[in-house]
């Protein structure tokens, strides 16, 4: 049955096994599943049904097909840890001081008195989940983590009820999975040390044996700590058989969805799935080689599809999809050289990972921002739509809220609204504004016309990768997005008083 969603200031009804609602009109409803799929620096134009070319993506085309695609949805950041702090607790990550990319031994950044969006699943009575990379922070205070013992604070200390993460990022040590805050297939053997600030004695290091990078050779940063023969960012030593291999670790991820499924099939459960595959560095499994002709970036982007499909399958064989709601997108705009000789950039063979836009990760254009979005609900949505709505990942929070009538504390999630309605294709407006923000918390205001850059003094281009453009100027700018897709025209100047709009918009959200 798909028709509008009518659960909102419905009462609920908790059995053994299920959580159902009960409607205005009396009707019973069985209140969804729902997962979030968080890719990680997937562009708007990597996946076939944003119009790719040279990648083929049928399990997230049918994701599509099944729900709505928007064209018009924007991350909060255009970097990952600030992008996903806004996402789990609906406040601007730039309203907090050390959100910005964190290194692999940050202490936690969601503070432990934050009522996360685990937080607000948990109290509604559903089951939760973080899988994959987490990049906010483990432990009580940076630096000072022992990995050989169980962890002072992690994702269970935020409302989710089991975790199987990565630390940071796949470029960054430690290069192991946690698991529920310890490390997991944990080798007492080799016991894990972690330094940013210094290697440690006798350990190789990408820069001094680069005759031990048989898998992957740096192009910049990343030359440090040597792991299955690629060097990250930061010194390790020790690990033992609990360091991952990175062509298994979408094999980890998506096998621990699965189980998690498995287990809760009889409950109510949210999952955040946080993939690894198109950030560096990419390395995706054998099986996924040479099925796209750009490499190791677009066979990474095959691999992803190959996740979303592994878990659409195992819904569909649980009797789930129908009552699952799936939330796909990206924490970021694309980059290609990011650290690693992975020819992503020569091997594009005219695909656009930013479907044209101006600017990529990292950038105040809107190739850092504007991200791919799909939400499939097969029995509340009509499916194979396209929606214009403006979106931002901040509101994923309060829509989510609303829809399974949640009690948010009143100091939470500060800066997300209800969309709910633009979410499910019944509004097809969304929001009048979205706030973004750059690698250096540059704002942006972008409407559905108009895009406004506020001045800054920063470079042109991003410090450690000069070729991709900042949006860094000392001028104001503005776009006119309607009939300038590639931000090229500043108007800025002759349309002040628009620039005045978007700056007084910029004044009373930092003042809120």
């Amino acid at each position: 049955m798909r028709n509008k969603y009518c659960l909102l200031g419905s009462g609920l009804i908790l059995s053994a096994n299920t959580m159902i609602a009960t409607n205005p009109d009396g009707a019973k409803s069985v209140l969804p599943n729902v997962i979030i799929i968080h890719a990680d620096d997937l562009g708007y134009g990597d996946l076939e049904c944003y119009d790719a070319k040279n990648v083929s993506t049928p399990a997230v085309n049918a994701l599509a097909q099944d729900g709505i695609l928007f064209t018009n949805a924007h991350a909060v950041a255009a970097t990952s840890t600030p992008s996903r702090y806004s996402l789990l607790t609906g406040e601007y990550a730039w309203r907090k001081q050390g959100t910005d990319v964190a290194a692999g031994n940050a202490g936690m950044i969601i503070n432990l008195g934050q009522y996360t969006l685990a937080d607000m699943f948990k109290n509604s009575g559903y089951k939760t989940s973080a899988i994959g990379k987490w990049h906010l922070g483990l432990g009580a205070e940076t630096g000072k983590q022992d990995w050989n013992a169980p962890l002072a604070t992690h994702p269970g200390d935020l409302g989710f009820d089991y975790s199987y993460i990565m630390a940071a990022t796949a470029d960054r040590v430690p290069c192991v999975f946690i698991e529920n805050g310890m490390v997991a297939n944990y080798d007492p053997s080799a016991p894990i040390e972690v330094s940013y600030s210094k290697p440690f004695p006798g350990e190789p290091l990408g820069s001094t044996h680069p005759e031990l990078l048989y898998n992957l050779k740096p192009t910049h940063e990343h030359d440090q700590a040597i792991v299955n023969g690629i060097s990250r960012i930061g010194y390790m030593k020790g690990g033992g058989k609990a360091l991952w291999k990175d062509e298994n670790i979408a094999d980890s991820i998506s096998s621990h969805a699965i189980d998690f499924i498995r287990r809760n099939k009889d409950v109510p459960f949210f999952m955040y799935l946080a993939t690894n595959d198109v950030h560096v560095p990419r390395f995706p499994h054998d099986r996924f080689r040479g099925k796209s002709p750009m490499g190791l970036r677009g066979d990474a982007i095959v691999q992803f599809d190959w996740t979303v499909n592994q878990v659409v399958n195992t819904l569909k064989e649980l009797g789930l999809y129908e009552n699952t709601l799936i939330i796909l997108s990206s924490d970021n705009g694309p980059v290609l050289d990011d650290g690693y000789d992975d020819k992503a950039e020569e091997l594009l063979n005219g695909h656009s990972p930013t479907r044209g836009l101006r600017g990529n990760k990292y950038s105040a254009f809107e190739g850092g921002t504007r991200i791919p979005f799909i939400v499939s609900w097969p029995e509340r949505i009509e499916g194979g739509k396209t929606s214009e709505a403006l979106i931002s990942q901040i509101d994923i929070f309060r829509s989510l809220g609303e829809l399974i009538n949640s009690r948010i504390p009143r100091e939470s999630a500060p800066d997300s609204e209800n969309y709910m309605d633009a979410l499910l294709g019944i509004d097809a407006v969304g929001r009048k504004w979205v706030v973004e923000q750059s690698y250096n918390h540059t704002l942006s205001v972008r409407d559905k016309e108009w895009k406004y850059i506020e001045p800054n003094n920063g470079p042109t281009g991003v410090p450690w990768v000069p070729e991709i453009e900042s949006g860094n100027s000392s001028k104001p700018q503005l776009y006119r997005l309607s009939d300038d897709y590639h931000e090229k025209n500043n108007l800025a100047e002759s349309h002040k008083d628009k620039v005045m709009e978007f700056m007084n918009i910029l004044k009373e959200v930092r003042e809120k």
